[in-house]
């Protein structure tokens, strides 16, 4: 079924129509850069101009940076604060006209890397997905199963949230070579590796398509491999969510 997915990010919100059989995109994927904390009201809009340009109708999946259940989004970390409590699936269906089904963006990414992506994790009993970009999103997958909304990117590392040590955004903030940016993100890591004792990584969002650059500076005992979606996986796993929770 074709389906539209849709990434809101810390910086931009994406969409695409995906074909959810197959994981494909099967139209251009549109970005609108938003503000910085941009609030609900910029980011709805380019959800509907999203859907304006590819003369879409239909069901609309959108994956949200934060804890998300039954479509109201609980936390805003890298967001404005008018996110917090809202119906974020009503907002867009008041919009748009058509009916939307919200989760976390990062379990979004992990199910549709899972499924089409790196099916191969499948055989590992404990999985971390990791999205890292404007923060650091996780995704837990525990024999198959997604454990819904964790937060590992807030997970406090000597005092700092790891997004806030070991993002992309603080890679590029700082101009940290990539050895120098592995050092830190492998500290945080190493602490997913103390409390979670996973099986595997997988490293999704932007710097997984540059994964050769960095990958020998970590320094940790668990697998860790590129997510083969790279940052498509949000839009197709939003789209894959909204398929299978509203056309039953």
């Amino acid at each position: 079924m074709i389906t539209l997915g849709i990434d809101i990010g810390g910086s931009a919100t994406k969409g695409a129509l995906v074909d959810t059989a197959t994981g494909q995109l099967i139209s251009e994927r549109i970005r609108f850069e938003t503000e910085l904390m941009a609030k609900p009201k910029q980011v709805i809009n380019c959800i509907y101009k999203i859907c304006k340009e590819l003369k879409y109708e239909g069901p609309i999946g959108a994956g949200y940076p934060g804890i998300v259940k039954n479509s109201i989004s609980l936390t805003a970390a890298n967001m404005h604060k008018q996110w917090i409590n809202a119906n974020v699936a009503e907002m867009i269906k008041a919009q748009t006209g058509q009916e939307a089904y919200v989760l976390n963006d990062a379990d979004a990414a992990g199910l549709a890397e899972m499924r089409f992506g790196s099916p191969e994790a499948w055989k590992y009993p404990v999985v971390m997905f990791l999205t890292v970009g404007t923060g650091i999103g996780s995704a837990v997958f525990v024999k198959g199963q997604l454990m819904p909304n964790t937060e590992f990117g807030h997970l406090k590392v000597r005092g700092k949230d790891a997004e806030h040590r070991a993002s992309d955004a603080v890679r590029q903030k700082d101009h940290l070579s990539w050895k120098r940016w592995a050092e830190k993100f492998t500290e945080v890591l190493r602490w997913y590796e103390f409390l979670l004792n996973p099986d595997l990584f997988i490293l999704g969002g932007g710097i997984s398509s540059r994964f050769d650059q960095y990958a020998k500076h970590l320094n940790i005992d668990t697998r860790i491999i590129p997510a083969k979606l790279e940052n498509l996986a949000g839009i197709i796993g939003a789209a894959m969510a909204a398929q299978e929770n509203l056309t039953k």
